[in-house]
């Protein structure tokens, strides 16, 4: 550990289903009993914005009813002791690492608790439900849509990614499936770059072969095991 200072942490669905949010893709390719094509591409919210606002409504709904587990309170405790530089990238759009205790933090799939204007730009912080043409509170016009990176849309501050990626000394993947792009390619930018890679999965991911090191398990279990030797080792 003294020759790793600076960390890239990536963490996806794996470590908040075991706080009871429901993975990206579930049986059939259906999240939460939808097709992905239906609620998470700009041509869905076009073609039925009802159902998309309805559907992120629901899950925005539902973060009331789930709580931080031990991987997230693990990650917040790496944020708040770890010396060296440290960013984690997360892929989820619920709260949970921010209710842990995280803050040098990155969603770059967007947050439900948030609402973006299609006109303006700009993003506003939002707690309740977000009927279609719900008025943005800065320039007025009714083009309040959910803050999530629909498939087909730029992530989130992807210049700060890559360049934390680039500074990397330690690359590590938590709860990932290595199937969705540009994520699943961190790895690789990392590894060219000179970091170490490790990947922390319930399952082996679709990327699993270019990690340096593979541990499997659950994300509670394995992560608090994992800040211990980070921590333990200053």
């Amino acid at each position: 550990m003294r020759d790793i200072r600076n960390t890239v942490i990536l963490t996806g669905a794996g470590l908040s289903a075991e706080s009871g949010i429901a993975t990206f893709r579930g049986p059939g390719g259906l999240w939460e009993g939808h097709r992905v094509e239906d609620v998470c591409t700009p041509q869905a919210l076009h073609r039925d914005p009802e159902l998309v606002h309805r559907f992120y409504d629901e899950r925005r709904a539902k973060l009331a009813d789930v709580a931080p587990n031990a991987a997230h309170r693990a990650l917040a405790r790496v944020d708040a002791e770890w010396p060296g530089e440290l960013l984690i990238v997360t892929q989820n759009v619920d709260d949970l690492h921010e209710r842990a205790g995280a803050m040098r933090l990155i969603h770059m799939h967007g947050e439900l608790k948030s609402a973006l204007c299609a006109l303006c730009g700009i993003r506003h912080a939002w707690e309740s439900a977000l009927p279609p043409e719900s008025e943005c509170p800065d320039c007025g016009e009714p083009a309040l849509r959910p803050d999530i990176v629909f498939f087909g849309e730029m992530p989130y501050r992807m210049e700060a990614i890559e360049r934390a990626l680039g500074a990397a000394d330690l690359f590590v993947s938590i709860g990932t499936s290595g199937a969705v792009y540009p994520a699943a390619g961190f790895v690789q930018t990392a590894r060219y770059h000179g970091a170490e890679t490790l990947e922390l999965n319930l399952d082996p991911s679709e990327g699993s072969g270019w990690f340096g090191e593979s541990r499997l398990g659950p994300a509670g279990t394995l992560v608090p095991r994992w800040v211990e030797e980070m921590l333990g080792g200053l």
